[in-house]
């Protein structure tokens, strides 16, 4: 029985991940419709999904049809630009057809980027009324575990260090792409990277090395880390009965702040200390109310929540998620900023970010699936949905053929001119530039594949969770 509800589960939330990824797309595409319907243009298919229809129907000259490939869909406007290597040959000769004006083009080709913002505004309107899951590592710039023989650790970084700026640049959090701590160590481009931290009081400078972790060949080249995590709270969230803890006597909501003498700020201490050591007993100190208690503890070998069998004492960490109300501004803001920080990140030469590292459909797919699997999923994809239409828009925008901006650049050129591109050349330039197009998503959806959960069967060297970037 468990096998089955774990299938449907599977079913119902990549049924989820199809809408929610199709629907994105969509309402880009119907931008584009209804832009063409105003300004009078020749609309042959209004085509949701690809590859052989299922469905199809012709209603007042316009064909809509449903694909047998769930990946989006498309206009075709043979009176906009040639897109016969993706939408194929037009049915009407375009030649036949009465010219457009560059205005008329300019529009059509602006509203799919205009509706996808406009979608975006929507949703994060959708994301200051429910909230969107915050993390600790969102709130805070506090170290909470160095790796033994890092860079961290040789440049002198301990926990409890809070991180105040990263090679000049402020922070207000660990991870994410704004202002955060992990951010401005990938995007570092110096032989050191200098961490301004606040230590007992005093503000210290403290240059640290770095390094990138080994992939294979075909997996994505490593980024700069100096092996650092975020401080996480170590509060005990429940106590399995009949386990060493609960004999021992510790209680739901006591706080662990010290193991074997020493302070901690992440449980990965605790798991790391057990690991090493799982015969002997470990001495924690525990914060009771304003009681500070002490306890001496056995662990046992008892399974985990992967079902691994290893040695523990029996406790499960708080991990309640908070939530933020963010202004549909303030969205719309930190999405711009992310993708200009990875577009900057991109195209400078002394960057450790390449092209390998954006996501494409596969990838995308992978992120919403992860977050529908969460219990606060749906707040995730809400929020996440925000960055990915702003992200459709602006990168839409650019003046790439076979892109909108590109039709954009292109009927520009036009009304300067003030006749069209030759026909036969932009066939040619449209084509080469869907090849290019095509090629590179294939390229990136080649290393997205690579993360798909099914690797998660392959056996991996253990390290613990806390020697992440």
């Amino acid at each position: 029985m468990s096998t089955v509800l774990h299938l449907l589960n599977f079913l119902f939330v990549l049924l989820e991940v199809v809408v929610l990824f199709n629907l994105i797309i969509i309402v880009h595409e119907l931008g584009h419709f209804l832009a063409a319907r105003w300004r009078g243009l020749k609309i042959e298919e209004f085509g949701v999904w690809f590859g052989k229809p299922i469905w199809k129907k012709e209603i007042n000259g316009v064909v809509y049809s449903l694909g047998s490939i769930p990946a989006g869909g498309f206009v075709k406007l043979p009176q906009l630009a040639p897109m016969d290597i993706i939408e194929g040959e037009a049915d009407v000769p375009r030649e036949t057809l009465p010219p457009i004006s560059a205005l008329d083009k300019t529009l059509v080709a602006f509203a799919g980027p205009l509706f996808s913002f406009l979608f975006a505004i929507l949703l994060a309107c959708a994301v200051y009324v429910v909230g969107k899951p915050v993390y600790e590592s969102d709130k805070n710039t506090t170290i909470g575990y160095v790796e033994p023989g890092s860079p961290a650790e040789k440049a002198g970084l301990l926990p409890g260090d809070r991180i105040l700026a990263v090679d000049g640049h402020k922070v207000t959090r660990f991870t994410g792409m704004i202002n955060s701590v992990s951010w401005f160590v990938v995007r570092s481009e110096g032989e050191k990277i200098r961490f301004t931290v606040e230590r007992d009081g005093k503000t210290l400078d403290i240059d640290s090395g770095w390094v990138k972790e080994s992939h294979k060949t075909w997996q994505r080249a490593g980024l700069r880390a100096v092996q650092i995590a975020p401080a996480l709270s170590t509060k005990i969230g429940a106590v399995e009965p009949n386990t060493p803890a609960a004999e021992a006597g510790l209680q739901p909501g006591d706080t662990i702040t010290h193991v074997n003498g020493k302070p901690i700020f992440t449980p990965e201490v605790l798991m790391e200390t057990l690991l090493d050591n799982p015969e002997k007993p470990v001495a924690l100190t525990i914060q009771r109310g304003p009681e500070s208690l002490n306890f001496s503890i056995q662990p046992k070998q008892l399974p985990s929540e992967q079902g691994k069998t290893r040695p523990r004492i029996g406790i499960a960490w708080d991990r309640k998620l908070t939530l933020d109300y963010p202004t549909p501004t303030q969205q719309i803001a930190d999405s711009v900023s992310s993708i200009g920080n990875m577009l900057g990140a991109l195209f400078s030469p002394k960057s450790d970010v390449k092209a390998q590292h954006f996501s494409g459909p596969v990838g995308i797919g992978r992120i919403y699936y992860a977050m529908f699997e969460d219990e606060q999923g749906w707040r995730k994809a809400l929020w996440f949905s925000v960055f990915f239409n702003v992200n459709l828009a602006l990168l839409n925008l650019l003046p790439f053929p076979i892109l909108d901006g590109g039709h954009i650049v292109l009927a520009f050129i036009e009304g300067i001119r003030r006749k069209p591109v030759n026909l036969k050349v932009l066939e040619f330039i449209q084509s080469a530039c869907a090849l290019l197009l095509i090629g590179f998503i294939l390229y990136v959806s080649f290393f997205d594949i690579q993360d798909l959960p099914w690797r998660k069967l392959i056996p991996q060297k253990e390290i613990p969770a806390g020697t992440g970037k």
